[in-house]
């Protein structure tokens, strides 16, 4: 998938999400997303942070975070899920169109972001949202290449995961075979996209979870 048609997957994810939050009862935004430790709520938050949060908001985070990435992106999300229900939702509406990217990220990014975090926010609420294979292939080819935050060959050593719905596979191992969208999950820490796959790899994928996931 080229750039021009990412930045259009991308649009359509935050549009996608945004409306599955506005239709939220209040209770389910404090349903424990798949990050552990971060509710659907913090998820939603987070989303629209790269394409619109100032230095001089990013700065304080960056500070009290005293150089760990982890705490730096749970803080700022904490920090925003503070803001009105409608207006996390507003502000995810407002990043549609935007191309603007967060400090050492590249395009690819945040079709990574919006893919992962709407299974985060989607499947502990039972909704299916649904991605085009070529944009869950180029997601987690940019996973594998970009190593951090995930390190998805440190974390599936002994693994080989093969896709069956496109021409993708990475790894050495075991193999483990699916939709490349549980593939994306596995690779990004989502124990939940186990649920999806299968082959002689399982067992040995199942021993390396429950991990706690990244949310980046």
């Amino acid at each position: 998938m080229d750039k021009d048609a990412s930045w259009r997957t991308i649009d359509e994810h935050r549009v996608v999400v945004a409306d599955l939050l506005a239709g939220l009862p209040d209770e389910a935004w404090t349903t424990p997303s798949l990050c552990e430790g971060w509710t659907v709520r913090d998820v939603g938050a987070h989303l629209s942070m790269a394409a619109t949060s100032s230095m001089g908001e990013v700065w304080p985070w960056v500070v009290r975070s005293r150089g760990n990435f982890d705490r730096m992106i749970r803080d700022s999300a904490i920090d925003r899920a503070r803001r009105p229900t409608a207006q996390i939702v507003d502000d995810l509406r407002g990043t549609v169109g935007s191309r603007r990217l967060a400090p050492t990220t590249f395009w690819r990014d945040p079709l990574l972001d919006v893919i992962v975090h709407a299974h985060d926010i989607a499947r502990p609420l039972g909704i299916s949202v649904g991605v085009d294979p070529e944009a869950a292939r180029t997601a987690a080819e940019w996973a594998w290449a970009r190593v951090f935050p995930f390190f998805p060959g440190r974390r599936l050593r002994g693994l080989r995961l093969v896709a069956d719905d496109v021409a993708w596979s990475r790894g050495h191992g075991l193999e483990l075979r699916g939709p490349v969208e549980s593939l994306l999950l596995v690779s990004t820490g989502r124990a939940a996209g186990l649920g999806d796959l299968e082959g002689p790899g399982l067992a040995l994928a199942r021993e390396r979870f429950p991990l706690s996931p990244r949310l980046e």
